[in-house]
């Protein structure tokens, strides 16, 4: 079973460096907000795989307030580029 979480954990770390790639290569804003709410989920789910590996479900309050504050993040600064642009 160890096996599963050092694939898993290593796929995320895969998955993270492209995503900061992403976020430092984006061309446009929109595309680094996405980056940077991709790269939470990815955050929480490394979060949930630390807390499965130790059987340890005190931080599973945390995961999902991590998730909610990304989720508000991201859509709120998609709002705020969706409004700059409609003014210009």
């Amino acid at each position: 079973m160890n096996a599963v979480y050092v694939v898993v954990l290593g796929v995320l770390a895969a998955a993270g460096a492209l995503t900061l790639v992403r976020l430092l290569r984006g061309p446009d804003a929109l595309d680094r907000i996405v980056a940077l709410d991709v790269f939470i989920v990815l955050i929480v789910a490394a979060a949930a795989v630390y807390t499965a590996f130790y059987r340890d479900g005190s931080n599973i309050p945390l995961l999902a307030a991590v998730a909610l504050i990304g989720f508000v993040g991201s859509i709120t600064a998609a709002r705020l580029i969706e409004r700059r642009e409609w003014h210009r």
